[in-house]
Formats: C-alpha cells, structure tokens, sequence
C-alpha cells in the first residue's frame, strides 16, 4: 500500500541530503547547456566535486530544437570525440560534417554527466555571486519560479572554488559581476556582453578561444563567451560549445 506521506518523506529527504552534499564545491556551473555538461564531464572525470545550476526545468540549453525545431545538430569533426565518448550516434553527412540527434545528444551528456558524479539543480536561477579577497568564491542561488513571480524570497549561497558562465547568449554571471560588483576584469579585451550576427565558420574558432578566467575564479564558456567578447553566433553547429566546454574545465583543472 502507498502511502502518500512517505512518498514526500523520501523526495524531501533525498534533495535536501543531494542539497546539503554541494553546499560546498570545487566548481559550480551556472547553466546545463552542452558546453556546461561537456565541461562538467571533465572535470568531474578529472575528480573535481561539480555542481550545475540551471534555471530551467530541462537541461542542454539550445540543443534540444536543432535548427528551427528540426531536431538534429551538426558539428565538425574536431569535436566527434567528446559526443562518441558519450555513446552518442554520428553520421557524416559530409566531409567533416556530422549530423548526430539534438535528443540523444541532451539525454546521454546528460546521464554522462549524473554517472561521472555531477550534481544537477534544475529550477533554479543564479541572482548573485559571492566575491572575497577580490575573488569569485560561490554563488547566490534562487528557484527560478519565484524570479519569474516576482517574489521577494531571500535565497541561499553555494561555496566554490571557481565558477562558470554557462549561461548562453545572456552571458548572466558576467553580467553580475560587471553591473553589481566594483572589479576589474583580468582580460584586455573589451567586455561588449551582447554577440554579432551569425557567422558559422568565424564563431566556432572564436568560441574556444574567448573561454576563459574573466575575473578571478570566474571562467566563461559556449556561447556566453562569445557574447561576452561581442563575437558572433553560430547557429545549430554545436562543435564549438563541445570544445569550449573541454577547454574550461582544462583550464580550470590546472590551477588545482
């Protein structure tokens, strides 16, 4: 016999033990798009304690619709190998291009990611981020409902050792640090947070290029830091997130 009770018990229970497990972390991860799965993968792989906070529901950003709702993405060559690790399947439409499927995609980076010992929050939104000795060292975290609600709910606080913009296009996390806090990013480039028009080929080089420390304990990747660098979007090739992704978490990994 169910009971109801119980049921409740276990779902509570359960968060608030996976919650409590993450109040503290090596690194957190604002957004569970490709480029935040794939860079959470490597790390966690490399044995780092990871956390992704992601104010939607659902996971893996863009990559759910393809192009337009065709449920299909392309990436070039360069980036096979981190989808085939997953188990994903691939077809070469042609030379050096792939054709895999958005779903299969979203779903195995997903479980890769839960198997590897990632911890993933869904529904909830980072409002604000912690800065001591003029260092990015956690997150302020709310529930994404009460954002959109328009309540006024006091959140919480995750610690980290560093923290990534994965956020996409809003590139949020810069945008904090940028309007909220009195620093100085450690880049010479310009901060623009606002991307070009689309440009395949010029925005999967830059893609990989612009991931980097912004500030310090702050890293950017995927198509936040194209945004941040006012480079150009690239559309339903997902090749570049991938790589971007590996990159972060390489780059992160050598300062432990």
């Amino acid at each position: 016999m169910l009971e109801e009770k119980i049921i409740t018990q276990a779902i509570i229970d359960s968060f608030y033990s996976k919650l409590r497990e993450n109040l503290e972390v090596d690194v957190t991860i604002c957004g569970a798009g490709p480029s935040g799965l794939v860079c959470a993968i490597e790390l966690a792989k490399r044995g780092r304690k990871v956390a992704i906070f992601e104010r939607r529901l659902s996971i893996g950003g863009g990559m759910w619709g393809g192009g337009m709702f065709f449920n299909e993405i392309v990436i070039e060559k360069e980036a096979k190998g981190i989808l085939e690790e997953a188990g994903i399947s691939l077809k070469e439409y042609k030379k050096g291009y792939f054709v895999a499927d958005a779903v299969e995609c979203v779903c195995a980076l997903g479980l890769t990611a839960k198997k590897k010992g990632v911890a993933i929050f869904n529904g909830m939104e980072v409002e604000d981020v912690l800065i001591r000795k003029d260092k990015i060292a956690g997150l302020v975290i709310n529930w994404s409902a009460a954002t959109y609600a328009k309540l006024h709910v006091d959140p919480l606080s995750i610690r980290a050792k560093f923290v990534v913009d994965a956020t996409g296009h809003d590139a949020c996390i810069v945008k904090v640090v940028r309007e909220k806090l009195p620093v100085k990013f450690k880049i010479r480039k310009k901060v623009v947070l606002k991307e070009s028009s689309l440009w395949a080929e010029k925005a999967e080089k830059l893609v990989e290029e612009n991931t980097k420390q912004v500030y310090s304990g702050l890293f950017v990747c995927g198509m936040a830091a194209n945004s941040v660098f006012g480079s150009p979007r690239m559309g339903p090739i997902f090749g570049g997130m991938l790589l971007s992704g590996r990159r972060c978490a390489y780059l992160i990994d050598s300062y432990f």
